[in-house]
């Protein structure tokens, strides 16, 4: 399937999934009868392998799932609500935006902390915040850096401000 990316209101934070669509459709086909926690589970189990999902946001996560499962069935499910934490890679997919990106994943998964993630290589999305250098790093919508790579130390830092931690220097 040719990129199955949506976004998903996770908790409080909205995240990008690349294979629920999919992953929702074969579930629907093949287990219709299944329980909403036995839904959780499969779902989990399967996103894992080509998402980050954080422990301790699984729980979460598995809510998510459900809820877009019923969506998919037509049935009645409640909407999510809105996020905070939003972090943006601006990059049309060099090997520092790449690295910038996996930088910010290996960040969020060493900090257990759960985040809307998503890379932007389209110009035009990119143009929206104003003229960037490539890797840029967006957090809630402001531009913390752009032209290089920070180190993961760097990251944490912005990460834990914007979470409304102070870091210890």
């Amino acid at each position: 399937m040719a990129d199955d990316h949506c976004r998903v209101r996770v908790g409080d934070h909205e995240v990008g999934l690349m294979g629920l669509k999919q992953a929702i459709e074969e579930i629907a086909q093949s287990h219709p009868d299944k329980t909403d926690l036995e839904i959780q589970e499969i779902l989990i189990e399967r996103l894992s392998k080509k998402n980050y999902i954080p422990n301790s946001a699984k729980r979460d996560y598995g809510k998510a799932f459900v809820r877009e499962f019923r969506k998919f069935l037509g049935q009645g499910c409640e909407e999510a609500s809105g996020g905070s934490l939003r972090i943006v890679v601006l990059g049309p997919g060099c090997s520092q935006c790449n690295r910038l990106e996996q930088t910010v994943m290996q960040v969020l998964s060493e900090m257990t902390l759960p985040a809307s993630v998503e890379h932007v290589t389209d110009i035009k999305e990119m143009a929206k915040y104003g003229f960037v250098r490539t890797p840029a790093l967006v957090i809630n919508g402001k531009v913390i850096t752009m032209g290089a790579v920070p180190s993961a130390k760097r990251v944490k830092e912005w990460l834990m401000e914007a979470n409304g931690v102070q870091s210890a220097r």
